[in-house]
């Protein structure tokens, strides 16, 4: 069984609005949980079935519980939807996620719904106007370290951007670690998730946006005008900017590098992010 939501399942959506993006107060989430051990969570839910549909809903999920006692081929199943949704599978004693979930019905398997409300991919050009300002947005094409996402959105707060977009699948969720590893700005900067990364880029370039993506093969950094509307994808750790997402951007940019030939042959995502994302700021004279 499951805790009471709806039928798209939405634990939040009995509670007031909140503005997009931004985090539930730390006493409204030690309510929703209750007593540690003893009460469930009411953003919690239980059973094979419901989390499975869960993760495959897109909706936010957080972390994903399983019991130690699950056959491995069952955990491993719940551990790659789990990657795929953006969530973190933990494996955890029976009796711990007894004592979380309140009942013995859990069948080895729960999950925790997000911890932020998402905006919308317009949601964030609107706030853009609303401060008078071309749009500044950073994407992520399928980051999946949560620390590496929470370090981008920390530099795209400080560096002025307007939001940022992760998919709702094939990369990391605003999760309590992505919470913490931005300091956090993931509870300050709006964030959208959406379905599609190219289809994004597709309506922020309608939108007059020039959308930028980060490659080894780029022109170097400091010979890009990235004073206007402008978008910056970052790509995965191990496989970058995915194909087709860069052949819809307007324009590639590398970051010059001292140590070739040693094996350490790029930055780590987030580092290089923040590199970028500090030269968009500085052309658009807030640096």
């Amino acid at each position: 069984m499951a805790q009471k939501f709806d039928k798209k399942f939405s634990p939040n959506a009995q509670r007031p609005a909140r503005r997009p993006g931004s985090a539930r107060p730390e006493s409204e989430r030690r309510a929703a949980r209750g007593p540690e051990t003893e009460e469930p969570s009411s953003s919690l839910v239980y059973g094979k079935n419901p989390v499975t549909e869960l993760l495959k809903s897109g909706a936010g999920v957080d972390t994903v519980l399983l019991a130690d006692t699950l056959p491995e081929a069952v955990a491993a199943y719940y551990t790659a939807l789990a990657k795929e949704a953006g969530a973190v599978a933990k494996r955890v004693h029976a009796n711990k996620l007894r004592l979380t979930c309140g009942t013995d019905s859990h069948q080895g398997v729960a999950a925790f719904a997000s911890a932020v409300e998402y905006a919308s991919l317009e949601q964030l050009l609107e706030l853009a106007k609303e401060k008078n300002e071309p749009p500044f947005l950073v994407l992520c094409d399928g980051v999946e370290d949560p620390h590496n996402l929470g370090a981008i959105i920390r530099s795209a707060l400080l560096c002025g951007a307007h939001g940022v977009v992760i998919p709702k699948r094939g990369g990391a969720a605003i999760t309590p670690t992505v919470l913490k590893s931005s300091a956090g700005a993931a509870a300050r900067l709006p964030v959208a998730r959406v379905a599609n990364i190219g289809e994004s880029i597709r309506r922020l370039k309608e939108q007059g946006v020039f959308v930028y993506c980060a490659d080894m093969d780029g022109a170097p950094l400091h010979k890009n005008d990235l004073s206007g509307p402008v978008a910056l994808v970052m790509g995965s750790e191990g496989r970058g900017v995915s194909p087709l997402v860069k052949k819809l951007c307007d324009g590639v940019v590398s970051l010059s590098m001292a140590a070739r030939g040693t094996g350490v042959d790029s930055f780590n995502v987030s580092v290089a992010a923040g590199i970028i994302l500090y030269e968009i700021a500085r052309q658009r004279g807030q640096g």
